[in-house]
């Protein structure tokens, strides 16, 4: 039965083609439902203004503000006819700020006639800087009019006391959204609770039809604060829900127990570590070998500090399935990681890696390396073993998922840095296995608890957040190139100290610099503000200055992505044995490689990273006896936001306090793993990082629900809910693991 006709009606039956064409090109807004889910972004009270001073640059903003002036000026131009050209220049205000908004052309006749001073209107468009001034130029505009017989005009008719400002793109204005909704919103009524009443009314939540009419049209604040906290509590539920489902399915599937034996390869392993693990390192090894144990798949999310030694404890892990009779396979996410990989299990295992060659210890194994780049006798080599179970441990790139790959026995799938697999890799790889393989996914960010729950809410985490005796401390320095260019050349002097100290150092750039990615004509390159004019640094070029003048007579190298694999691999071999003094890269660099003399990382431009990511960059120095420095280099003003973000990092070497910083400064769906379902993230209302406490209870509630009845045969709602929520490509990724 289908329970909410109404809300499954096409919004271009409702609202005709052309205005749903723009809602779902522009919004991915394609049904009745959707749009009554696109929730305000904020309100403004009438009779207020917008807070002109804290619009933010470059972004499409609707501000409600009062007209103080408007100026018509007369320009010659051999465009205009008669060879006058107009500018009509309006300056708003919100009583201490101002913007002004600039009209051209033809277009100044309306606005000359209603924007006059003392006028209240919505204004719509892009925030620019011209002349050191902020303004909107050509903004849409609806007129504020006194709720006083204007009919259907008058934005007071549909918006109560309060206006709601919504999610809008330069095609759709916030006030045009807010009319369409109101030509759903009767459909509202129809909205089928997926809460049964018990769970309601012992949280003291309005029901759905009531949240939906409140948040599009509140009269009073209270109103608002009631309809966001039932639709938040919905949001985290039903999310919960499918991942409780997602649990409670796994635990149906069988696997092979892969139980550790005694005095096995693992055991053989441990004897021959120079150094103790650490407790942690103990403690979430035992974690995941009573996953092991089990008949069902692990699935689990190890995640830890930069350098915390995941990979000991994966490698662990898969020495341990080898010695149950099964194959272990790590993916990585670049050819560099997954050769840097092979490197440093190889070393660690000694003869142990030598299965099947003279020399080869009594319980050794054969690891085997599998990229795209390979000739094609090493190649077929690599696949037999695989094929025949020679190899019990394999370590490569996607060219592991490929048809022809046959693994002999799979037993436990490790994925290194999970973020840059898409599901259908991870689940192609899984595929693998004649049952079910256990599946261990690493991770080097930091991930708050809340969205451990969520993004990865499928998985049981291990948390690695203990770093190996022996680790130094890293002083980390915002450099001001801009404001202090002598701290720059002290940088290169700091880098030259080091490596007279027998040390090496990274220079890190955003791009690479061949005419490939030289950026194209008139392309705007992403800016804050008009402080940024260039596009950013590059290696190629970098590097020459820094060979020709403040690194002269210091062997520099560079690295960056679209080298050859062997010429990457030479470079990183010349780099790990020292012969290289300075290497200059691209974030090639950023997970995995482990070369502990390196001592100083200067990052150029780094203000155009990620906080998280330049959190991973740091890792690749002090990490070995000799302290680190990690000089971030930027233009940015003094004030503005991005070397805020640099001053955070600078400040703290907590990586999950600054994924935290990280996660409020993006929005939630960069954070849900959009690149990871490729849908739209069905979280609207609810804030992973404020809404904690909500997201705790929601998952309780979730796992008892789901235990006392998976396929919520008794909660159709609920099932309607998940359905209208979760659309069919997150359905997929949730389904998928």
């Amino acid at each position: 039965m289908d329970l909410v006709p109404a809300l499954r009606e096409p919004l271009k039956k409702v609202l005709g083609p052309a205005t749903a064409k723009v809602m779902a090109e522009h919004l991915g807004l394609y049904t009745v439902g959707d749009l009554l889910h696109h929730y305000p972004r904020r309100y403004e009270e009438r009779g207020q203004l917008t807070h002109l001073a804290d619009l933010p640059m470059d972004e499409h903003v609707t501000v409600v503000a009062q007209v103080a002036d408007a100026r018509l000026h007369t320009f010659a131009s051999s465009k205009a006819p008669r060879g006058k050209g107009q500018r009509l220049e309006v300056t708003i205000t919100d009583g201490s700020g101002r913007l002004q908004l600039v009209f051209f052309g033809h277009g100044v006749h309306k606005p000359h006639k209603e924007l006059l001073p003392g006028t209240r209107a919505m204004f719509a468009g892009k925030v620019s800087v011209f002349n050191r001034r902020l303004q909107l130029a050509h903004p849409a505009y609806e007129l504020l009019r006194g709720g006083d017989g204007d009919g259907a005009d008058s934005v007071e008719s549909w918006a109560g006391a309060l206006i709601p400002l919504y999610p809008a793109t330069a095609k759709l204005e916030s006030w045009k959204i807010g009319k369409a909704i109101q030509t759903v919103l009767p459909s509202a009524q129809e909205a089928v609770d997926p809460l049964t009443d018990s769970l309601r009314e012992g949280r003291g939540l309005v029901s759905l039809p009531e949240a939906l009419l409140k948040i599009h049209r509140p009269h009073t604040k209270a109103d608002i604060d009631d309809a966001r906290a039932r639709l938040k509590w919905d949001e985290a539920f039903v999310l919960q829900v499918a991942l409780a489902r997602r649990r409670h399915a796994e635990t149906q599937l069988p696997a092979v127990p892969r139980k550790p034996i005694p005095d096995g390869l693992l055991t053989a392993f441990d004897d021959r570590l120079p150094f103790t693990l650490t407790d942690g390192q103990q403690k979430v090894s035992r974690e995941i070998f009573d996953d092991l144990a089990t008949d069902h798949p692990m699935h689990r999310l190890l995640q830890g500090e930069v350098g915390s030694g995941k990979t000991m404890v994966a490698l662990r892990a898969m020495l341990a399935v080898v010695d149950a009779g099964g194959q272990a396979v790590m993916l990585a996410p670049t050819e560099v990681l997954a050769q840097q990989h092979h490197r440093s299990v190889v070393e660690m295992m000694g003869e142990l890696a030598q299965g099947g060659m003279l020399g080869g210890a009594e319980h050794a194994t054969k690891v085997v390396l599998l990229t795209g780049s390979m000739g094609a006798a090493a190649r077929r080599h690599a696949l037999l073993d695989l094929a025949t179970g020679e190899a019990g441990i394999v370590i490569g790139t996607h060219a592991l998922i490929e048809d022809k790959v046959q693994f002999h026995d799979l037993g436990l799938v490790v994925v290194d840095e999970q973020h840059r697999f898409g599901v259908e890799q991870r689940d192609a790889l899984r595929g693998k296995g004649k049952q079910p393989p256990h599946l261990l996914v690493m991770t080097a960010t930091p991930i708050p608890r809340t969205v451990a729950m969520t993004v990865f809410g499928d998985l049981e985490t291990s948390v690695l957040d203990q770093l190996p005796a022996g680790r130094s401390p890293i002083a980390s320095h915002v450099v001001p190139a801009a404001d202090k260019p002598h701290f720059l050349a002290r940088a290169w002097e700091r880098v030259r100290e080091e490596v007279s100290n027998g040390h090496q150092a990274y220079v890190v750039c955003p791009r690479i610099g061949d005419e490939d990615d030289a950026p194209k004509k008139n392309s705007k390159q992403p800016s804050e503000g008009d402080a940024d004019k260039r596009p950013p640094l590059a290696v190629l070029d970098v590097a020459e200055h820094l060979a020709k003048g403040p690194l002269q007579g210091l062997k520099v190298e560079v690295l960056h992505g679209r080298m050859q694999p062997d010429d990457k691999d030479a470079v990183m071999r010349r780099f790990a044995a020292g012969e290289t003094d300075v290497l200059v890269a691209t974030t090639v660099i950023e997970v995995g490689v482990n070369v502990p003399n390196a001592t100083a990382m200067v990052i150029m431009d780094a203000d155009r990273f990620g906080v998280s990511q330049l959190h991973q960059l740091r890792g690749r120095v002090g990490r070995g006896s000799a302290p680190g420095l990690c000089l971030l280099v930027s233009e940015m003003p003094e004030a503005s936001p991005a070397r805020q973000r640099l001053n955070s990092v600078a400040g703290t070497l907590d990586g999950f306090e600054l994924s935290r910083i990280d996660l409020e400064q993006r929005r939630e769906g960069d954070v849900l793993g959009q690149a990871q379902s490729g849908a739209r993230t069905s979280l609207r209302v609810l804030a992973v990082i404020e809404d904690e406490e909500i997201i705790a209870e929601a998952r309780q509630e979730a796992a008892a629900v789901v235990t006392a009845d998976p396929e919520l045969t008794g909660l159709p709602g609920l099932r309607t809910a998940l359905d209208a929520l979760l659309d069919e490509e997150r359905e997929q990724y949730l389904e998928k693991g």
